[in-house]
């Protein structure tokens, strides 16, 4: 069956022609605007195959991956299933891996994702569903992956693979090394795939080193392969995979060969991709203001220059030739590049009084603005803005930070346990005393698969929370301006979480309904490697949504603050505010009131650097891009992108 994905061209063409947009690309992808969007069409095609078959009296014979990137596509699936009728009688499915060893009672196996995504809830017959199993004896692996291989030839082969992509180019659990005619079989897994897997286990220690995975071969042999990235953590594999060259060191590559594979993408993890990065190498484009920084800057970084040094020639050599051709002159766009940058830059985050205010990002009335700084976890707040923060508390705003999630699922039981002894040996009541050793109790002998008992949750949740108020009291908060949401669809104890609710929609819109704020910053880092980050985020929008016919939010401006992953480009950056020596120390003291997050992050994403690092790299790093692109130098630079919600 052949894609039946919409064409969604970008608009920053003049149309030039599909081939000459993609000349740099190996493999067929569509690009949405986000998962959602992608997850939908994803699904529509496996529902539209899946009747297909039934109209022929045919079983659908379908390869299923785990992880994060599939599971819209699996709500999608089992909506369809339960409002349209969509029937799985004659669907046959095979998973494409499972670690090993690992139970089917484990959470973290994929007999138990694939079950309570999909399979409890759609009319499957349990003997069609086939998923390795981890329990098999080692000694009779062998033979059980070719029992596996053969299971899948006498289904008929497979109709459709789904597949998602690991940062070292992995399918399935097809690691850099695997041969292109590699069957299912065992696989020991990269270090930095266990590490993208660290969370889900609760630390790398308990991340198994071992995988079942079928073949590159096996896969090769579908009929049809759609894979699915999402977010900014996957562009650069998923530029090399597309545009590079086939090599068994990213084994994703080996996907050029097949002939109906395509790739689903969103905007971020396409974003690397040639005819986003530097459209104006593949074709003529419509320039916008956008579009003409993002070009200029990438020509100071190729070239070595400031932009007040770019030449016609430097303009000419480097495929921007059309911007000089309605008879600009390479000095007039230096120096309007140069402004805009330059009008980005203050030290008034919250806008600076009495002042023309027409070249700068913030408004200077009010003088004082009533602020909330939404944090998704109790420390993205000290870590993403701290400086940024402390300035608009010494300049006289009334700011307050909301909390949105308790972050208790990031506390090691060793950090609970600790606490938990300290205050049983300190309370004299006796029945505090006895709650505190059944929490002690519990944490020694703690097993594999228990969820934390409300009371280990709650100790957790207090941990994080006096954390966050010792952290704003230090740069000058007061307690009644500390707010904790607590919002709903955290509070699983798992590191999944629950769909988002009007519940949670709802908390927000009231906090922001009470405040009446004339600024809102909030985190627009998508690169949180468990999704918190996202939720929050699509809550805050939504909220916003329902109260803009309020009078008061016709003042409310809303920036967007980056997390620990990654920064704004400089061409997306709409404020910049500079940090001082003394400002970056403060930040990196706040953000060390945050004990528990400190030595043994459990949720820290493919960077081993503890957050203060981080984030005192990542400021230095944009201070210096300004300086590099002729602007002024500072020690540090927090940047903000506003948002027209």
């Amino acid at each position: 069956m052949k894609s039946t994905l919409e064409i969604k061209p970008d608009i920053s063409y003049k149309s030039p022609g599909k081939f000459e947009e993609t000349r740099f690309e190996k493999i067929h992808n569509e690009i949405f605007k986000n998962s959602t969007e992608g997850s939908l069409i994803v699904a529509r095609e496996i529902a539209e195959l899946i009747k297909s078959k039934q109209a022929k009296n045919k079983p659908c014979v379908l390869g299923l991956a785990t992880g994060s990137s599939p599971i819209k596509v699996y709500e999608e699936l089992v909506r369809m299933h339960k409002e349209e009728g969509l029937s799985f009688k004659n669907v046959i499915t095979f998973n494409l891996d499972e670690y090993y060893p690992m139970t089917k009672e484990n959470n973290q196996s994929y007999f138990h994702f694939m079950h309570q995504h999909l399979f409890n809830h759609i009319d499957i017959s349990p003997e069609n569903i086939n998923i390795p199993d981890g329990t098999v004896a080692f000694e009779y692996l062998n033979q059980y992956c070719i029992d596996y291989e053969m299971s899948i030839k006498n289904a008929g082969g497979l109709d459709f693979q789904l597949l998602g992509i690991g940062r070292t180019g992995h399918v399935g659990f097809n690691e850099p090394g695997s041969h292109i005619n590699s069957g299912t079989r065992i696989i020991t897994l990269d270090h930095i795939t266990r590490v993208d897997a660290s969370s889900d286990f609760n630390g790398i220690d308990n991340v198994p080193k071992r995988a079942i995975t079928m073949g590159v071969s096996t896969i090769l042999r579908s009929k049809r392969i759609v894979l699915m990235a999402w977010g900014q953590n996957k562009s650069d594999i998923i530029k090399r995979t597309i545009q590079g060259e086939i090599s068994s060191e990213v084994p994703a590559t080996f996907l050029q060969n097949h002939s109906n594979t395509t790739f689903v993408l969103d905007q971020s993890a396409a974003s690397e991709l040639t005819r986003y990065k530097t459209p104006w190498l593949v074709g003529e484009c419509i320039w916008t203001q956008e579009l003409k920084s993002k070009a200029i800057v990438w020509l100071c970084q190729k070239t070595n220059q400031s932009i007040l040094k770019l030449t016609d020639r430097d303009y000419n050599n480097n495929g921007m030739s059309d911007l000089l051709a309605s008879g600009i002159s390479a000095y007039d766009l230096n120096i309007n590049m140069f402004n805009v940058l330059q009008h980005t830059i203050t030290g008034w985050p919250g806008g600076k009084p009495n002042t023309d205010d027409s070249n700068r990002p913030e408004r200077a009335n009010p003088a004082k603005k009533r602020i909330i700084l939404f944090s998704p976890h109790p420390d993205d707040d000290v870590i993403s803005m701290g400086g940024t923060f402390s300035k608009l508390i010494k300049q006289g705003h009334e700011v307050h930070v909301v909390y949105q999630t308790s972050g208790n699922i990031a506390v090691t039981d060793d950090e609970a346990l600790k606490f938990a002894e300290v205050c049983h040996d300190y309370v004299g009541d006796d029945e505090c005393k006895i709650n505190f050793l059944s929490i002690i109790d519990f944490l020694n002998n703690k097993t594999e698969n228990q969820v934390d008992t409300i009371e280990v949750l709650n100790l957790k949740a207090l941990i994080r929370r006096r954390e966050s108020y010792a952290a704003v009291r230090y740069i000058g908060l007061k307690d009644e301006n500390t707010h904790f949401l607590d919002m709903p669809f955290y509070e699983t104890g798992h590191v999944r979480k629950k769909p988002i609710s009007t519940e949670d929609i709802d908390i927000v819109a009231n906090i922001i309904s009470k405040i009446k704020p004339h600024q809102v910053f909030a985190a627009g880092d998508l690169a949180d490697p468990h999704g918190t980050h996202e939720v929050c985020l699509n809550a805050i929008f939504a909220a916003m949504k329902k109260l803009k016919s309020e009078a008061y939010m016709d003042d409310c401006w809303l920036w967007l603050y980056r997390g620990a992953w990654h920064e704004w480009d400089i061409h997306e950056i709409d404020m910049a505010v500079p940090l001082s020596p003394d400002e970056v120390m403060l930040k990196r003291h706040a953000i060390l009131y945050h004990q528990s997050q400190k030595d043994r992050v459990m949720f820290q994403g493919n960077d081993s650097r503890e957050f203060w690092v981080r984030a005192e790299d990542r400021n230095k790093n944009t201070a210096k891009l300004y300086d590099d692109l002729g602007l002024a130098e500072y020690e540090a630079i927090e940047a903000f992108k506003r948002f027209d919600y």
